[in-house]
């Protein structure tokens, strides 16, 4: 007896993953499917509301989403949780399969981490706000909270200086937005080691030369 043909599977049954690139005052939402199709690919500006509707305005089940650890990741990361998705927390920086790699712009960065999702090599940092647990995770990362401290200093600091800015940028056409954040924090760390070590002021012009 022939078996009989299984059905195709339908929209609502696709499995779909999704990856935030979160900026200061934007947010760029790549989702895809199983196949690795982008289904969803935009730019919003950082509202909450408006971000749940392009998820729940896919054709399938959104399994997790993505979110870069950035400086300013709480807003995003607790409503999307208390809309019921699953979110993982990523920090880039540890992630090896994602270090030194080359992508085009924010919406391939954020197709990758969509892609990395899906193959489940992405897993919750577990550094979470509103008194729930935080830290833990990323302890290849040596002192983790350093190295959190320097990376939020390394996002303000191009925000706010305008020779890191400009060091940051000529990073940032080489490499990934977060290889280049890396190497402004290790920068901010060297300088801050040579200060305690030496009882020198900082010296922007010497550290971001």
């Amino acid at each position: 007896m022939l078996s009989q043909p299984m059905p195709p599977k339908q929209e609502a049954d696709m499995e779909l993953y999704a990856a935030i690139d979160l900026h200061s005052n934007n947010s760029v939402v790549v989702v895809t499917d199983a196949s690795d199709h982008v289904v969803l690919a935009k730019r919003f500006r950082n509202d909450l509301e408006a971000i749940v509707t392009a998820l729940r305005s896919c054709a399938g089940e959104v399994r997790a989403v993505a979110v870069e650890s950035t400086y300013n990741w709480y807003w995003l990361v607790d409503g999307l949780r208390s809309a019921g998705f699953d979110v993982r927390l990523v920090n880039t920086a540890a992630v090896e399969q994602y270090d030194g790699l080359k992508h085009g712009d924010d919406f391939s960065d954020g197709k990758h981490l969509a892609q990395l999702l899906r193959l489940g090599i992405l897993v919750n940092s577990r550094r979470e706000s509103n008194g729930k647990s935080k830290g833990i995770g990323n302890r290849k990362c040596g002192n983790k909270h350093l190295s959190w401290a320097f990376i939020e200093a390394a996002h303000h600091a191009v925000r706010y200086d305008p020779s890191i800015r400009r060091f940051y940028e000529r990073r940032r056409a080489k490499t990934l937005a977060v290889v280049a954040i890396k190497a402004v924090a290790h920068k901010l760390a060297r300088a801050c080691y040579y200060i305690m070590r030496d009882g020198v002021p900082y010296d922007g012009a010497r550290a971001f030369a």
